[in-house]
Formats: C-alpha cells, sequence, structure tokens
C-alpha cells in the first residue's frame, strides 16, 4: 500500500499540540486594516483551537 500524502498547505497552517489538538492562526489580518478596530487587531494575532467539529478532517489532511 502505498504511503498517505498530506496536503502541504494544511501541513503549514496547522500545528499539533501535546494534547493532540491543533493551533491555527486566526483569518481577517491580511488587508485594510484601517477600519478595524485595535481591539480587533490585537485579538486578531493570538492563535486558537481548531474547532473539535473540524478536528478530524484537519488531522486527515496534516497527515498524523
Amino acid at each position: 500500500m502505498p504511503k498517505m500524502k498530506s496536503n502541504r498547505g494544511a501541513a503549514k497552517s496547522f500545528k499539533r499540540t501535546a494534547s493532540g489538538r491543533y493551533k491555527r492562526v486566526k483569518a481577517y489580518k491580511s488587508h485594510i486594516l484601517t477600519k478595524k478596530s485595535r481591539k480587533r487587531k490585537r485579538n486578531l494575532r493570538k492563535a486558537t483551537l481548531v474547532h473539535p467539529a473540524d478536528q478530524n478532517r484537519v488531522s486527515r489532511m496534516v497527515g498524523n
């Protein structure tokens, strides 16, 4: 049986935590930043965990 191939884009976007969940970067921080409040931009900097409903899909893409 051939090896499983991981989705390289997903592998670069998600990191596995020690507890087995996945960390991700928040969206909407790349452009048109003038109309976004300082508080909103500051909160977008922080990483967050992938929602449990998407956990299975992400782990399949990353290939762990």
